[in-house]
Order: structure tokens, then C-alpha cells, then sequence
């Protein structure tokens, strides 16, 4: 894809280092490169040489090379500048080279690039990000195999899956007359029935990238005084919450990003359970159930010393299905230990007991994610899509075994083929493009 003009952007990071980098792709790259260092620039070979400003002074010296289309990162003439990396004198070099007819780069222009001149799918530019921006080695890893192409083949693979249905199904709708029958062939329901177990487990593998990615949204929950504040303050390392033997004193949901056993948790300690008058109160316990409702996990605590109450059932009856453990806390203030809950953890911020084996229960399930080496880093949008995309094929077989029409069930597997297709690129809007691309940093 050919491209008008030539884009220019500080790769570094912000700040004082060593080394500094100011990337360009586009026609120009190379005429632009060569009119800095004033000099040739031989094709992927490394060079050591002065860079100068419009009035032949030297700005720098430092090493630079050239790379053409279509064997570049972004499918573009590419040239790379390595200068020493002081923020003023980058920009020199950046204003240097939009002088020679460069312009500067919007956010995640090149990767935009490396997508449309075919390098990578979309799946695969987002890799890119979400690997710089890991907040852990698991999550690094993820985003790699991502990136790798793993995610987007096994996309590809259930398009084929779906296409292979369509070919079927839309063949045996325009042969109608040719009496094939098409209810006669019992295997339509067991592919569909495939196709939505193979979305299924892809999906459960990108719920697991979407908290390694992240985080795990960690909801601490329970009766006023029940010690979540005090919970929150140990994860946390300082004092994040007022504690305070007056019940209530939370009254908002405190938000903290922490990290256990490197797995990023996000943590959310809650106003107190209970029915209250008080208009600030109660908002504050609507927002709780808010956050508990959409929630990875819910910490439910209790207090050891007063054990489960009328109140505390109350609670635990409105949590329904939601993924809670039951936590006892105060636990040092217990004399008879032969009468714990054995499938509840005890814990005792005072004395420290039990605490480190809570945060290995809450780290532990994640830490598995990548066991297997199958979790695939993955984006809202990703998960979003297969969402869809496992409904309509819920709702082709069900159409298929009810009605066995054919129109019908065409028209299901054309927009979940269509939904995949969302995530790697195959189909997709500017607008879509710019969403996506806009998160990027500068000069990637």
C-alpha cells in the first residue's frame, strides 16, 4: 500500500538514556536519512555516522540503517536513527527530519502501517502494544504468543470451520431442486455443535489473557467492621483505608492496583453491607454491589469473633452465583480452632496468620494460566466478538433443530464468520482502525 508521506516519531520513551531513536517510514525515509548524515546509506547494513542540522553543524553522531520495502516492520522504506537519548536533542534530530519533508507520527501509525501493507493482522498489532505494556512476565508471555500469530490461527481456523458450514449449507439451498435432503444429514448439528465447544474454549483462554492483562478485579466485600479495610491495607503494603472501630467508615469503593506474586490485582474495598438510612451510606453500598457484580472475584469477609450472622446469610444469599470465597478475619481473637470452616480461609492481619496462604489462593488459579502454554493475550473487543460470535452459532443450531432452515441458519453463520473476522482485520472500519490504533505510543 502505497503511502503519501513519510512519518517520523521519537521510538523511545520520554526522558534521559543513553541511547535515544527516532524512527522513519515512508517514500522519503531513505532521501531524508541520507540528507541528515549527508552520506549514503547502504540497504540493511549498520552505520556509524554524524548527524547535521540545516546549516551543516553537527547535531549528534551516533549509528543509523536503512531498510527497504517491503522487508521493513511497516512493509515501507524504513530508516532507524540511534542518537544519544536527551530529550532536547531528540528533538532537534525530530525537528531535523520534518524539515527534510518528513511529518510527525500519530499514535500507533506505524504499527497502523505494518497492518495495512499486509504485515500483521490486527490481532497482531495489538500484540505489540499489550507486550510493551505487560505488568507481568505471564502477561509478557501471552501477549508474545499473541503476537507470534498463535491467537490470530487459531481465529483462522474456526473461520474455516465456519466457511466449510456455509459452503454446505448455502450449496444445498441453491441445489433445492436437485432433491438433496438437506434435514437428512444429521453431522449439520454436531459441527455446529463443534464449532460453538472449539469458540468456547478460545474464549476461556481469552477471559484468562483479558486478567493477565489487565488484572484480576478483586471486590473485598462484607458487614461493616468485618476488617476489609484492614485487608485492604496489608495488600496494599501502606495505609490506603481509614480504619477505625466505628462501623461504616468506608462509604466509597476505594480502588488500588497492586501486585501479588507478580500477578496485577486490582483491589476494591467496599462500603459495609447493611441497611442504612443514611443517603451517603446507601449509595456507597449501591456502588459495592456494583463492583460485586462485575467482579473477577469476591473476597467475603466475616468476622471470626462474631461468626456467620442472620445479616452475613443475608449477604451470602444476594451473592447468588457470584465467584466468592469466604474469608474469616480476626481470626487471632478464636480460642476454639476444632470448630473452623474448612472450606473458609482464616486470616488475622495482626498476628499474620493466614494471610500469605490467601494471597497464594488469590494468585494461584492465575498463575496457571500459563501452565499450558495456551492463554493468548486478549482485548475486550476480542472477548466481545467471540461473545457474539458463540451466540450465533447457539442460535443457528437451534434454528436448524427446530425450523431446519436453511436461510435462516445461512444468515447466522454469515455474521459469526463476520465476527471472527472482527478480530484479526479481515473486516473491519476506519473507525474501528482508529480506535485501536489511537492507544498506541508515539512511534510505534
Amino acid at each position: 500500500m502505497a503511502n503519501r508521506d513519510t512519518i517520523a516519531a521519537i521510538a523511545t520513551p520520554p526522558g534521559v538514556g543513553g541511547i535515544g531513536v527516532i524512527r522513519l517510514s515512508g517514500s522519503l525515509a531513505l532521501s531524508i536519512g541520507e540528507s541528515l548524515i549527508q552520506g549514503s546509506l547502504p540497504v540493511r547494513q549498520v552505520r556509524f555516522r554524524r548527524f547535521y542540522d540545516a546549516s551543516q553543524q553537527v547535531l549528534d553522531h551516533g549509528i543509523c540503517f536503512y531498510c527497504p520495502e517491503p522487508h521493513s516492520f511497516s512493509g515501507e522504506d524504513v530508516v532507524e536513527i540511534q542518537a544519544h537519548g536527551g530529550p532536547v536533542l531528540l528533538d532537534m534530530l525530530l525537528e531535523r527530519v520534518c524539515e527534510l519533508g518528513a511529518r510527525l507520527a500519530r499514535a500507533g501509525e506505524f504499527s497502523e502501517r505494518a497492518f495495512l501493507n499486509g504485515k500483521l493482522d490486527l490481532a497482531q498489532a495489538e500484540a505489540i502494544a499489550d507486550l510493551i505494556e505487560s505488568g507481568s512476565r505471564a502477561a509478557a508471555k501471552a501477549a508474545m504468543r499473541s503476537l507470534e500469530g498463535e491467537f490470530s490461527a487459531r481465529i483462522r481456523h474456526l473461520v474455516e470451520d465456519i466457511i466449510g458450514l456455509r459452503v454446505y449449507t448455502e450449496s444445498a439451498l441453491d441445489f433445492a431442486e436437485e432433491e438433496i435432503d438437506f434435514l437428512a444429514d444429521a453431522n449439520i448439528s454436531e459441527k455446529l455443535l463443534d464449532c460453538q465447544q472449539a469458540i468456547e474454549q478460545v474464549l476461556q483462554q481469552a477471559e484468562q489473557g483479558r486478567i493477565l492483562k489487565d488484572g484480576l478485579s478483586l471486590v473485598l466485600a462484607g458487614l461493616p467492621n468485618a476488617g476489609k479495610s484492614s485487608l485492604l491495607n496489608h495488600l496494599a503494603g501502606y495505609e490506603a483505608a481509614i480504619v477505625t472501630d466505628i462501623p461504616g467508615t468506608t462509604r466509597d469503593v476505594i480502588h488500588e492496583h497492586i501486585s501479588l506474586k507478580g500477578i496485577p490485582i486490582k483491589v476494591r474495598d467496599t462500603a459495609g453491607l447493611r441497611d442504612s438510612d443514611n443517603p451517603v451510606e446507601r449509595e456507597g453500598i449501591k456502588r459495592a454491589w456494583q463492583e460485586i457484580n462485575k467482579a473477577d472475584a469476591v473476597l467475603l469477609l466475616v468476622d471470626a469473633s462474631q461468626g456467620i450472622t442472620p445479616d452475613d446469610e443475608a449477604i451470602i444469599q444476594q451473592l447468588d452465583s457470584v465467584n466468592y470465597q469466604l474469608v474469616y478475619s480476626k481470626c487471632d481473637l478464636l480460642t476454639d480452632r476444632g470448630r473452623r470452616n474448612k472450606k473458609a480461609n482464616y486470616i488475622s492481619v495482626h498476628s499474620g496468620e493466614g494471610l500469605e496462604a490467601l494471597i497464594n489462593q488469590i494468585t494461584g488459579e492465575v498463575q496457571d494460566f500459563n501452565q499450558d502454554n495456551q492463554t493468548i493475550l486478549a482485548r475486550r473487543r476480542h472477548i466481545e466478538a467471540l461473545q457474539r460470535a458463540r451466540q450465533g452459532l447457539m442460535q443457528a443450531r437451534q434454528v436448524f433443530n427446530d425450523t431446519g432452515s436453511g436461510e435462516l441458519m445461512a444468515e447466522d453463520l454469515r455474521q459469526v464468520q463476520q465476527d471472527l473476522n472482527e478480530i484479526t482485520g479481515e473486516f473491519n472500519t476506519e473507525d474501528l482502525l482508529g480506535q485501536i490504533f489511537s492507544r498506541f505510543c508515539i512511534g510505534k
